[in-house]
């Protein structure tokens, strides 16, 4: 059936191509309100919205089907992340599309406070010539203190050294190698960085701890003529204390891109010719949003394709080098979770994946969200998700645990799964890494399922192969692959067979006829 994702703001035309070359129907409804959102989602399996959209409690539990939330920017504000971590929906963003944009806006607020840029070009709009009043200030060789070391933070620092700035900054999460990199001498204190700076700016999320982060003991001990620029969230700055010290003159000028409530017609920083403002212009360049079109369509068609989404906020990260190791290996453990809902007949109460080889030192929790998602979504038991997958498991009574070994039994890396001893084992194999069964019930085999197989297991004997072609040759259904393991100290085999036409209830029961001391027969469907 046709995935169908809902676009309720403009987004780039290259993402909704990219939506629809992977299959997916997307369908633009812009302005909607609130109650529209509400009563149009049920059809939709996935949302893709920007800053303006409110994906409320509300609207995600409408969403009877929806998956995945993608937001065309970095900022999540608007998206009710608790409530949609609740049901399973994946919540995502494109942080990487609009960092160039907002470091280059970041350095071209700042410029145009020390050089007022504005007020002289009024001036001269106001066919005016004046020269004096506008003498500016250099970067070179000032202080600028960053707060916030993170994407946009870090590429801020870069350009700032390009102007021969001296950098210090504030980030409890940035590490002394980083900062070192950056060329930013780190403090574990704000109070401690405020008096060194000629130059403020500030690349922080909105917590608790940031809002209102700078009040009137911070604007007091600045410098004086101190510049504050702000392109990351509004509120950081006090704006009504703010506004008393450039008043004052004890901030020289301020430049600002976001507020608390946008759009923002009425603040207290509008009387000041001395204050830039501009109307969150962030990540406004043509380059950027087109970054963020394509980077979410990419994003939410991953998410509901089953794959693990990189940048999903509402489950652990996913540094890139676990995800080249470990992500090949997710539609894999998706499949074997399958097949053994299939082979197994009930859901497990224990649950144990190992990964061996090169997967030995990854982490294994999206392979077993993986294993979930296959292992439950067979019947609908459960919708799983990485989002959920630790808390559906602990619904349904089901421990997990994971192992890890650096044998791989000859192959470069494999994951086994045993589900209540029922086990399964995969490698990947050829460029396009290609899922290929190792082992099926402790026999080892080699191949690599398909649609729909025919899985036997007897006491070996002449001629057993030879019954199950007739019968199927019979039934019109032809055998593309077929792979037999055997146990010699059992005396038992197993033929694993990729069929292709309708096996139908009558053709398996003539095959438990035919075949004497058949202890299992299974039809598994992928």
């Amino acid at each position: 059936m046709t995935k169908k994702v809902l676009v309720t703001e403009k987004l780039a035309e290259a993402g909704l191509a990219a939506l629809r070359e992977r299959g997916i129907e997307a369908d633009v409804r812009l302005k909607m309100s609130p109650e529209e959102l509400v009563a149009a989602i049920p059809d939709y399996d996935g949302l893709i919205v920007r800053s303006a959209t409110k994906v409320t409690r509300e609207v995600l539990e409408a969403g009877a089907k929806l998956r995945i939330v993608g937001r065309a920017g970095v900022g999540v504000d608007n998206v009710d992340v608790e409530a949609a971590t609740e049901r399973g929906v994946i919540v995502c963003n494109a942080p990487t599309s609009n960092i160039v944009s907002a470091a280059e806006h970041t350095m071209a607020l700042m410029l145009a406070c020390a050089r007022n840029v504005a007020q002289a070009n009024a001036v001269v709009h106001a066919h005016e010539w004046e020269r004096g009043r506008f003498t500016g200030v250099e970067l070179y060789e000032k202080t600028l203190a960053i707060f916030g070391l993170g994407r946009v933070g870090g590429l801020v620092a870069e350009r700032a050294r390009a102007f021969g700035m001296k950098l210090v900054g504030y980030d409890p999460y940035c590490s002394p190698e980083r900062a070192e990199q950056l060329g930013v001498t780190l403090y574990d204190d704000v109070d401690a960085v405020v008096p060194l700076a000629d130059f403020i700016t500030v690349h922080l999320p909105k917590t608790k701890e940031t809002i209102g982060m700078f009040g009137p003991d911070q604007y007091a001990r600045m410098k004086d003529g101190v510049i504050l620029i702000n392109t990351a969230r509004g509120g950081i700055y006090n704006v009504e204390s703010l506004a008393d010290f450039l008043a004052a003159g004890k901030v020289g000028a301020v430049g600002i891109d976001v507020f608390e409530g946008e759009p923002c017609r009425e603040s207290p920083l509008h009387e000041f010719d001395n204050a830039v403002l501009t109307p969150h212009l962030g990540a406004s360049t043509k380059e950027a949003q087109e970054r963020a079109g394509v980077q979410i369509a990419e994003y939410v068609a991953a998410g509901l394709e089953g794959s693990i989404v990189t940048t999903a906020l509402n489950m652990a990260p996913v540094p890139p080098e676990v995800m080249d190791a470990v992500g090949p290996y997710v539609p894999a453990c998706q499949m074997m979770g399958s097949m053994l809902a299939q082979i197994h007949g009930e859901i497990p109460q224990f649950l144990k994946l190992s990964a061996a080889g090169a997967l030995a030192d990854a982490d294994p929790s999206i392979l077993v969200a993986g294993t979930l998602k296959g292992l439950l979504s067979y019947k609908n038991v459960a919708t799983v998700t990485p989002v959920n997958a630790k808390a559906v498991a602990k619904r349904h009574g089901i421990r997990v645990e994971t192992a890890a070994s650096p044998d791989a039994s000859g192959y470069a890396s494999a994951v086994s799964i045993v589900a209540d001893g029922t086990e399964v084992a995969c490698t990947l194999a050829g460029d396009a890494q290609a899922a290929r069964l190792v082992s099926l019930l402790g026999y080892r085999l080699d191949i690599a399922p398909a649609s729909q197989s025919l899985v036997f297991e007897y006491v070996d004997a002449p001629g057993r192969v030879g019954v199950i072609g007739t019968v199927l040759g019979e039934a019109g259904i032809n055998i593309t692959t077929m792979q037999i393991g055997t146990k010699p100290e059992e005396r038992c085999a197993l033929v694993y067979l990729n069929v292709e036409g309708e096996v139908t209830g009558e053709v398996l029961e003539r095959l438990r006829a035919e075949l004497d001391d058949l202890k299992n027969l299974w039809c598994i469907k992928l």
